[in-house]
């Protein structure tokens, strides 16, 4: 087939059983079609948002001679769903998947969507503890031990953490916890472990967004520091694949450690980093798992503004 010249039409009821089954190249060779719209053009639409990716690519990953996998080219699989009017993910979730599989079975991902929505959630409920993004405090160092169940869900998580007040007056913190899709925040268990004492909580059903605020019982001057524990127990959505943790401003050092149950074990796990919800994770590792701890860490010496995580995956 020569470049630009599009496939025969895909009826509409096709082109949705590939974009929940894949694989990625027939998904994507099925939308173009369903469009009829040549190559060329759909070049030419990306270029209209930014996005330059040769004809030639096109070709090449709708044939499945190649697959997108640098951070510029999924930025433009993102667009594509856009020029092709497709759902948000539906062509980046196949490309979590090796070619011939099927990716219907995979736990749901959060969408970018979806993470749009918390963060407009989450200002409000902030507005309601009268809490600003800034609550006067810098973390110095932060341990969070993440737990999944037996069922493969996200069990819990704890924090062991360290903070410095920039301002006087300073004496409490303001934790967040977003759950995995499914999450009952009203049922997620709040515990206030080692000196601070858990004050008013909040929550949101819709997005499965908690705030909770942590008291002190000291009232710190600029300059002091806090060291407190803390907990949210959970347990109430289903499969867990990810644990992402959002930073709004630069920091110390972060450890992020993810432990299994001895019946749910991962087949790999990766570690990766995002500028934010928006754009594609780079930074991408393998994380070996600790045969006697049933456990994965990473350790970022000096966090940056934007997002930090750990994906596994079930097999």
């Amino acid at each position: 087939m020569r470049h630009g010249t599009p496939p025969a039409q895909a009826p509409a009821e096709d082109l949705e059983t590939v974009l929940k089954a894949g694989p990625f190249h027939t998904a994507l060779r099925a939308a173009i079609a369903a469009r009829s719209l040549s190559l060329q053009r759909v070049q030419h639409h990306l270029a209209r948002l930014g996005v330059h990716v040769g004809v030639t690519s096109l070709s090449y990953w709708q044939q499945g001679a190649r697959r997108p996998q640098r951070a510029e080219s999924l930025r433009a699989v993102r667009a594509l769903e856009e020029v092709l009017h497709l759902p948000e993910e539906s062509l980046i979730r196949l490309l979590a998947h090796p070619e011939g599989t099927k990716g219907s079975g995979r736990p749901a991902a959060r969408t970018y969507r979806s993470l749009v929505e918390a963060s407009d959630v989450l200002e409000q409920l902030l507005g309601e503890l009268e809490s600003p993004l800034d609550g006067g405090l810098h973390t110095v160092g932060h341990h969070e031990r993440v737990h999944i169940g037996t069922r493969r869900e996200l069990l819990g998580r704890e924090s062991h953490q360290i903070v410095r007040a920039h301002k006087d007056g300073v004496d409490r913190y303001v934790a967040i916890h977003h759950g995995d899709p499914g999450c009952a925040p009203d049922r997620v268990v709040v515990r206030a472990l080692e000196n601070c004492r858990t004050g008013r909580v909040r929550w949101h059903g819709g997005t499965g967004v908690l705030v909770a605020e942590f008291l002190f019982d000291t009232v710190l001057r600029g300059g002091d520091t806090h060291l407190f524990r803390y907990a949210f127990e959970d347990g109430t959505a289903g499969t867990s694949q990810e644990y992402v943790r959002g930073f709004s401003f630069a920091g110390g050092q972060y450890l992020l450690q993810v432990s299994f149950a001895e019946e749910a074990l991962p087949v790999r796990c990766h570690r990766f980093t995002q500028n934010s919800a928006a754009a594609p994770r780079c930074g991408r590792r393998e994380l070996l798992l600790s045969g006697r701890h049933r456990s994965v860490h990473f350790v970022e010496p000096q966090v940056r503004a934007g997002l930090l995580g750990i994906t596994w995956d079930w097999g």
